[in-house]
């Protein structure tokens, strides 16, 4: 059965009345929207840098009372960034204090000024950059360092000292300040060589060898790479410079076959001295996980070699593939150690708090299963992914929602005089660039956070939901700790569409909506950058392909109509549930990553755990997007069925693979 036009229409009705109703509650007028849609007259002239303008616009704005009166003279700061005084943007920052606006001014302020090698510029506005982010932070240690306090460098040698991906310029900085640092060990450089080494980031790697007055060269490098399996035949091992050529050798031929760089190591190991050979192995370990594993699927040495490798320290990175992999084999002796070489701080995650308790509990003892059940029992205390997995685990049931926390007058009044709050809406009103609105919600909600005004989030939740703004409905009603209301954290828009055409093709409602909201959160015409579209957002070849298949023809506007996005994802994500094993969690993770790779992740042998399943996914973004996905459609359950739900009902054991 088709959704008629005119249930849409009735949808999109639901939408724009309260809308109305909210205009007259705020007071909002037509002189004040006017003043307020100055800040597009000011973007327009801040992008030919009529800076007279700006002043026009900041001027009239001030006189309005608007509350995006701060946005002009943004603008022209901004426009030369590089040149202004931190006076001048201290002065902006005491006139707009605590906005979301002053602090990535300055903050921006400070990465400019710290490249330029400015540091007493930085120092000055560093008090104002409260919400840094790894760059900002690169770039505020930085100036400290040149005040002769290197600290801060030490604080963010644990994130960037191993980190292999990409990192900002300005951390780039900061590592080669630590790496000629007394504070930095020369087990600290060894760590960073060898890593970088592994990582095939030879740059890195000779500025490190230079740290360590180790004789290695480009030149030499490129060489071993050419033919590692060569100098792997006859390596000499005497020098740090000789153990360092070998593990690079070695990692370049597990880049290309792991089991061929297993063979060499096995042919030689008795010649490698201690510490070179505990990493040896670690490169075969790191070379079967993440694109590896995604690919060709996992290496059933892994966490041997993993084990095999203990003794030589741990980056926090490498633990967390450790204890992933030994979870997959249900190898829980290596949980266990992969555990105990985490940080403290990520020791505290979650994830690892509830992978203890599984580990501990496999041990089977009284004393094992009595620390397991205290460590259950404190993370279902929570409704995420992990507290419903202790809760099953408990035998505990969700039978009910929380209470349904009505905001009061006085809640409804903060939200009206909170000034971040209101520019958000007031931005979104007049059809400001998203970013702009998007950033200033952002703000307003962290600062609610930090003072537990959980009753302003969930007014904040429910007039953005009125205003069918979904996604930062979500975005405020997640993060309240004490207060909660389902309705606008799980919110259920478009029931028609959604439950209807579940049903047509056998879907849970409360699966499909969870996938939405995971998907799109509910914005209708949100696009990736991949280019899939919609509420379900699909990929253009998707479309075309479902559109062959229900014997139609294909538009691609098509996918941006509410209807045609609803009733083609739910008939996809049909298909996809029918082609691997009728099971929700390989359906997920089939729909966000492909099919054929949820199938490539099955177990080979006998049927695996579904939280191990997982919890070993190889992509960070698929095996997020199933807890979460999983998580949703618990919580959509107990609103659209009203009856116990439990997350192990929807996470059965998931089947062996059918040998291809």
């Amino acid at each position: 059965m088709k959704i008629s036009a005119v249930s849409i229409r009735k949808a999109q009705a639901r939408r724009v009345f309260p809308v109305y109703l909210w205009l007259i509650a705020v007071g909002c007028t037509q002189v004040a929207q006017a003043a307020d849609e100055q800040v597009l007259a000011a973007l327009q002239a801040a992008q030919r840098n009529d800076v007279l303008a700006l002043d026009q616009h900041a001027a009239l704005m001030k006189t309005s009372g608007s509350v995006l009166a701060n946005y002009p003279e943004y603008l022209k700061y901004n426009a030369s960034l590089a040149t202004q005084s931190p006076d001048s943007l201290i002065a902006y920052a005491k006139q707009y204090p605590e906005s979301a606006l002053t602090e990535k001014l300055l903050a921006d302020y400070a990465e400019i000024q710290a490249t330029n090698g400015r540091y007493e510029l930085v120092r000055q506005v560093a008090p104002y950059v409260v919400n840094a982010d790894l760059s900002e932070q690169c770039a505020l240690a930085q100036a400290q360092a040149a005040n002769q306090n290197q600290l801060p460098l030490v604080d963010l040698r644990e994130q960037l000292w191993l980190e292999t991906a990409k990192i900002p310029s300005l951390c780039q900085t900061v590592i080669s300040q630590l790496l000629r640092s007394e504070l930095t060990t020369t087990e600290e450089r060894q760590q960073r060589l060898w890593t970088m080494l592994r990582a095939n980031n030879t740059s890195a790697a000779l500025d490190v060898a230079i740290a360590l007055q180790i004789g290695l060269d480009q030149t030499t490098l490129t060489q071993v790479a050419k033919n590692p399996d060569a100098y792997l035949l006859n390596p000499v091992l005497n020098s740090p410079a000789e153990q360092a050529l070998y593990l690079y050798a070695l990692a370049r031929v597990a880049e290309r076959a792991t089991e061929a760089a297993a063979a060499h190591l096995e042919q030689e190991q008795r010649n490698i001295p201690a510490q070179a050979k505990l990493y040896a192995y670690r490169i075969l370990a790191m070379s079967s996980t993440g694109q590896r594993a995604a690919v060709q699927g996992f290496n059933s040495n892994t966490v041997r070699w993993f084990d095999q490798s203990v003794g030589y320290p741990f980056s926090d990175a490498e633990a967390e593939l450790y204890a992933r992999h030994a979870v997959r084999d249900g190898a829980w002796d290596s949980v266990l150690r992969a555990l105990d070489r985490m940080t403290f701080n990520t020791q505290k995650k979650t994830e690892w708090q509830y992978w203890f308790a599984r580990a501990i509990q496999a041990r089977n003892t009284t004393e094992g299963n009595k620390i397991a059940s205290q460590f259950y029992r404190a993370l279902a205390t929570e409704t995420d992914y992990y507290g419903l997995l202790s809760r099953d685990r408990l035998g505990i049931k969700t039978s009910s929602l929380p209470p349904m926390y009505q905001p009061t007058a006085q809640d409804r009044q903060r939200l009206s005089q909170n000034p971040h709050f209101q520019r958000a809406f007031a931005l979104r009103n007049v059809e400001a660039p998203a970013v702009w609105y998007n950033r200033e919600w952002n703000w307003a909600v962290r600062d609610a956070v930090l003072k537990k005004d959980d009753g302003m989030l969930l007014a904040a939740a429910q007039q953005a939901t009125q205003l069918g703004w979904y996604d930062r409905a979500i975005y405020a009603a997640e993060r309240t700790t004490t207060k909660f209301n389902d309705q606008w954290r799980y919110p259920m828009p478009y029931q028609d569409l959604v439950v209807n055409y579940s049903q047509q093709v056998g879907l849970d409602p409360a699966w499909t909506y969870g996938l939405i909201r995971q998907e799109s959160r509910f914005a209708s015409v949100a696009r990736s950058h991949v280019g899939a579209s919609g509420l379900m957002q699909i990929m253009p070849d998707t479309g075309r392909w479902i559109a062959n298949r229900l014997g139609e023809p294909y538009r691609a506007s098509s996918l941006t109509d509410m209807n045609t996005n609803v009733r083609y994802g739910t008939f996809y994500l049909s298909h996809i549930l029918q082609q691997l094993d009728s099971h929700p969690v390989l359906a997920s993770a089939g729909y966000n990553a492909g099919p054929n790779r949820a199938r490539r992740w099955q177990p080979v042998v006998q049927p695996l755990d579904a939280d191990q399943y997982t919890e070993s996914i190889p992509f960070l973004e698929t095996r997020d997007y199933v807890k979460h996905l999983m998580t949703n459609a618990v919580h959509y359950g107990l609103l659209l069925q009203r009856s116990e739900q439990s997350l192990g009902q929807r996470m059965r054991p998931i089947p062996a693979r059918i040998a291809e």
